[in-house]
């Protein structure tokens, strides 16, 4: 008798906008207070700047990702906030032709540079609402701010990082 081939789970597609909600209210949940709370501020102020964006979500091995852009396309994407176990990031995923004078960016990616978010209102400071302002002007594919807001859980990992600082 032959092995038994297991094929891996998958996370079952959320069908609606309150499905897809639900879910990622419980990917923030496995992640400290603080970080989640953090993160939803974020998210909010987020929505609120950009109306229109596609949210994606990749609960993946090493974060939580929540994408901002015109489409369910990921090569689209103009902005995330990602949740690691101590620390929350608003990632420019088109930053290479950004003028970053303010020295806000971290990172040496030649694509994607972010920002390490001490508050959700962080997103409002000057500086951060420039290059927030150069990215949308800057984008590969333009945000249409009055289109519907939709949420799409793109992937779930299977195996991934522990959510809260180990000890």
């Amino acid at each position: 008798m032959g092995a038994v081939k297991k094929t891996p789970t998958r996370a079952k597609k959320p069908t609606t906008n309150r499905d897809a909600e639900a879910q990622l209210a419980g990917f923030l949940a496995k992640y400290d207070p603080e970080i989640e709370a953090l993160a939803r501020e974020a998210r909010k102020r987020m929505q609120a700047r950009l109306p229109g964006a596609t949210e994606l979500v990749y609960d993946n091995y090493n974060a939580l990702a929540i994408g901002y852009g015109p489409s369910e396309r990921a090569s689209e994407a103009i902005f995330s906030i990602a949740l690691y176990p101590r620390w929350v990031s608003l990632f420019f995923l088109q930053a290479k032709r950004l003028r970053h004078g303010s020295g806000l960016l971290q990172g040496s990616g030649k694509v994607a540079r972010h920002i390490v978010l001490q508050s959700g209102a962080d997103i409002e400071q000057p500086a951060v609402e420039d290059l927030i302002a150069q990215a949308l002007e800057l984008a590969k594919v333009p945000l249409d701010l009055s289109s519907p807001r939709q949420l799409v859980i793109k992937s779930v990992s299977a195996k991934q990082r522990p959510r809260r600082p180990t000890k």
